[in-house]
């Protein structure tokens, strides 16, 4: 059985509707839906079972023959906020919870692959895997930080497999949910459904108007990594998971203007709430990545803004 934290999710529903098209569906997802909407996510998918998180985390401890069944843990599960403000909730939700998981797994030998976050380096570069790389700007950030601190630890002891993903900027089908944290593509993409405008921060930190830049990267991507590092057990390691090029969000703006068929840009005073805690810029270095002997290419910006757009409209979800 596979075992997806966080399956009613953004990333974690995407890997679920992926491995059915790979065959697998004795996949056990693992959610909190206080926020029912998610539950559309996993419309259609094939799954042998759904635990609330709660009740997920205290069956660790015990001794449920289920448990035994378990064979892969892939945990998408946490709080992706990075304006959250209550640290205690962050750590025990981000690192806490991660903590008790990794350690069940340690000692059943099931290969853990998790969601770490480019969040961990904060304004600064390099974004190179690195000891003294990290330098959060929040407390999400921090809590993804303090996990992958730990996992470095215990790598070296390790009897089995520990795989941790720092992802960029991830857009594309089944985000909706995410709201305000969601991709610039679909905030983009949900202005031009009520106007003409899409709007952009202004000239902050150096950058001109929309020139901010990120290294955005396609869900279907991060997936591919993912199952990528599934079938190769013997691969253990925090990695980058972006494209490796870092685009401007003009050029993302422009993308869902040409793809839609109307609109232009209207640039916005970066806000006073975001000075601070805000990454201007990131681009993953991928030597760590590509180095383990992932060769994957990665989909062009243009192109997954493309059929992410056209995937809305044939869903209804604009």
């Amino acid at each position: 059985m596979i075992v997806v934290t966080g399956g009613a999710g953004f990333i974690g529903s995407n890997l679920v509707h992926e491995l059915n098209e790979s065959g697998a569906t004795d996949i056990l997802v693992v959610d909190n839906l206080t926020e029912a909407e998610k539950f559309r996510n996993l419309v259609g998918a094939r799954i042998t079972d759904y635990q609330d998180k709660g009740d997920f985390a205290n069956s660790l401890t015990g001794s449920a023959g289920w448990l035994d069944q378990i064979e892969l843990v892939f945990h998408q599960g946490a709080c992706s906020s990075t304006t959250e403000s209550d640290g205690r909730y962050m750590l025990r939700n981000n690192y806490q919870y991660s903590k008790e998981l990794l350690e069940f797994c340690l000692g059943r030998k099931i290969p853990f692959i998790y969601a770490s976050s480019a969040a961990v380096y904060g304004a600064g570069s390099p974004f190179r895997e690195e000891p003294g790389t990290e330098r959060p700007l929040n407390v999400y950030g921090y809590s993804k930080a303090l996990f992958d601190s730990l996992v470095l630890r215990l790598l070296p002891d390790a009897g089995s497999q520990i795989v941790g993903l720092r992802y960029f900027n991830v857009y594309g089908p089944r985000e909706a949910h995410k709201g305000p944290m969601a991709s610039i593509v679909l905030q983009l993409d949900d202005q031009l459904a009520q106007g003409d405008k899409v709007r952009l921060f202004g000239p902050t930190r150096g950058y001109e108007a929309g020139e901010q830049r990120r290294d955005f990267i396609y869900v279907k991507d991060v997936v591919r990594v993912a199952l990528w590092f599934s079938s190769n057990a013997e691969r253990s390691g925090i990695y980058n998971c972006g494209t490796g090029r870092s685009r401007t969000f003009n050029e993302v703006a422009s993308q869902v203007i040409r793809t839609r068929g109307h609109g232009e840009i209207e640039y916005i005073p970066f806000p006073d709430s975001l000075q601070g805690h805000y990454q201007s810029y990131t681009e993953a270095d991928l030597t760590q990545l590509k180095g383990c002997g992932y060769s994957g290419e990665f989909v062009p910006l243009e192109e997954g803004i493309r059929e992410y757009l056209l995937w809305r409209t044939d869903v209804g979800e604009v």
